[in-house]
């Protein structure tokens, strides 16, 4: 099984709902040994995409407070070569990426070809956040939809490859992770007094998502709505959507020249 992009002609209720594992997804241990098989086809895949370098792989994690990000690229990408990945992470911008345009930061971590490059939040931000913190006004996060899809067109056309996931979470599991941090001493520092704050604004935020999902899910850069309450089935559904895309692009081993290949009969003296 693997999840489809969203479709910007349909509705995007985003409900709780929409958080549990999709029906027919096997679970318990059936859905760990499979999680493992494509683990182990993501190393496979993305050792030869490192060797390849033909294109770049973008893979941007979005998603409310507690919705698994961190726990995404710790399990999704550990049968990862490190040397092939990167993980960036968005917070609040600086002075000095204020005084520039919303994009001048993000472009400048965008992953070089054979390069794997995981964005923990992103330039989604500037039409999520900014928005239902009334940080810009209205007409500036509006026509910043346009400007993300034309941004991601031009990366596109230039070797990058984008996968962008939405980790959907209900607000019961986000309070039950809330909870978790605040119990166990080695997740405290993960737990923000702003967090409660953000999930107060629980509909602006829906209303938020809902709109850059739709508005910037494109055929060159979609969206995966990732049902993500249950931490093994997100962990699957993302792995297979890579996977599936990886192996579409063919990636494979540069071929040694005569002159190399030639050094093998030298070394046998």
């Amino acid at each position: 099984m693997i999840i489809k992009p969203v479709d910007p002609s349909r509705p995007l209720p985003l409900h709780d709902k929409g958080a549990k594992p999709p029906k027919g997804l096997p679970n318990g241990d059936e859905l760990k040994r499979l999680l493992a098989v494509e683990q182990e086809r993501l190393g496979e895949l993305q050792s030869a995409f490192y060797a390849d370098r033909r294109h770049a792989l973008l893979v941007v994690l979005q998603g409310r407070d507690a919705s698994g990000k961190d726990g995404t690229i710790r399990s999704v990408f550990d049968a990862c070569n490190p040397q092939g990945c990167q993980v960036a992470s968005f917070k609040a911008p600086t002075d000095l990426e204020l005084s520039h345009d919303f994009l001048w930061r993000v472009h400048q971590v965008v992953p070089a070809r054979g390069t794997i490059g995981i964005f923990n939040r992103s330039h989604y931000e500037d039409v999520l956040v900014v928005r239902v913190k009334n940080l810009v006004p209205k007409r500036v996060w509006q026509h910043r939809y346009r400007q993300i899809n034309d941004f991601e067109r031009m990366l596109t056309e230039n070797g990058v490859v984008i996968l962008k996931f939405f980790l959907h979470i209900s607000k019961d599991e986000q309070r039950e992770q809330f909870l978790e941090r605040l119990t166990d001493p080695t997740k405290n520092w993960k737990f923000r007094a702003g967090d409660l704050d953000d999930r107060a604004l629980w509909g602006d935020y829906t209303r938020a998502y809902r709109d850059a999902l739709r508005k910037c899910s494109t055929r060159w850069a979609p969206w995966y709505l990732v049902p993500s309450d249950h931490r093994t089935a997100r962990n699957y559904l993302i792995t297979k959507v890579i996977n599936e895309t990886l192996s579409a692009l063919k990636p494979e081993y540069p071929r040694a020249s005569k002159e190399v290949l030639a050094l093998k009969g030298t070394l046998a003296r």
